[in-house]
């Protein structure tokens, strides 16, 4: 039986295993640049919550040991609830993973990140255009001040100039929407909680629908946007070596990408209204009932710290 004090602190890290579906469900309701950054917000608070939710259980554990209890200037430990240790040395065990796979991964990915704009730096540009002599069809959007589209010269000869340049509008997409950051962040908060994991090939294909819809609007042709993520796509025979965080027009679901570009553009909030607003709506909720209950369990804490100093709360 676990003690009502722990169930607080227990809700931020059970309402994760809860946003897959919804995550599928806001990426085929909303539009995509909505779902976009409902998807990449939710994320980020819940990954936030879960570390929180899990440093108060670790909290709880130490404080309820003599040492730690003498340490932090405590008149006599925390009460030991029923099932607080296990939950203390599991959520003990979750931070330290955290701590060390979140610098990790961060470094990772900065080390991409130079890797490839050293590369890029070293090749001729033309505009924000940087074109890389390989075998390999290639093409990605490279963050950076400024921001280049890196295409190698096999994937420019697989299309027509009329399919390079929504290509290039494509990628031109994910530079001005900054969707780097989105695919970083959520790319950091997979490590924070492993029900969040899936949530990172969401974002993705968000980001992915965004820049394909900002496409079409910009050639004022769908089947032609289509058409050339569908080639480039083909081309490209194998995963390439880019930066985890820099966008790609031939990755996610291509062909579910395709088909989207084949119908007409997803009407507004107002047009698919209730199931682009409940989409929505449900993510938002699993966000608030996280900071709820992470807020819940640190308070709690906070006033049971103070009661073991000798102090009453709010005295």
């Amino acid at each position: 039986m676990i003690a009502p004090l722990l169930v607080a602190p227990l809700v931020p890290l059970l309402v994760p295993f809860a946003v897959p579906p919804l995550a599928r469900r806001a990426v085929a309701r909303l539009t995509p640049a909505a779902a976009l950054w409902c998807l990449t917000a939710t994320t980020v608070v819940l990954a936030v919550c879960s570390l929180a939710a899990l440093g108060t259980l670790t909290l709880y554990g130490l404080l309820a040991l003599p040492p730690f209890a003498s340490f932090g200037e405590l008149i006599h430990p925390l009460g030991a609830a029923p099932g607080l240790f296990p939950l203390a040395a599991a959520a003990t065990g979750a931070l330290a993973v955290c701590a060390w796979a979140l610098p990790r991964s961060a470094l990772r990915q900065l080390g991409e990140y130079h890797e490839a704009k050293e590369a890029a730096d070293a090749q001729p540009t033309a505009g924000d255009l940087c074109v890389i002599d390989s075998p390999d069809p290639d093409a990605y959007a490279l963050p950076g001040s400024p921001g280049r589209i890196v295409v190698t010269t096999s994937m420019l000869r697989s299309l027509s100039p009329a399919e390079r340049e929504a290509l290039f509008a494509h990628e031109r997409a994910h530079l001005s929407a900054r969707h780097h950051y989105h695919l970083a962040a959520v790319g950091l908060a997979a490590h924070c909680h492993p029900g969040l994991r899936p949530a990172g090939a969401a974002v993705r294909l968000a980001a992915e629908r965004a820049a394909d819809e900002a496409a079409a609007a910009a050639t004022g042709d769908r089947q032609l946007t289509a058409r050339a993520i569908g080639r480039a796509a083909l081309a490209t025979r194998s995963a390439q070596r880019r930066p985890t965080v820099a966008p790609a027009a031939t990755s996610g679901p291509v062909p579910q990408r395709v088909a989207a570009l084949l119908r007409p553009p997803l009407p507004g909030v107002r047009g698919r209204y209730p199931a682009a607003v409940a989409a929505g709506v449900l993510l938002a909720l699993s966000a608030c009932l996280s900071l709820a209950g992470a807020g819940a369990g640190a308070l709690t804490l906070h006033q049971n710290v103070e009661i073991a100093q000798g102090e009453r709360p709010g005295g």
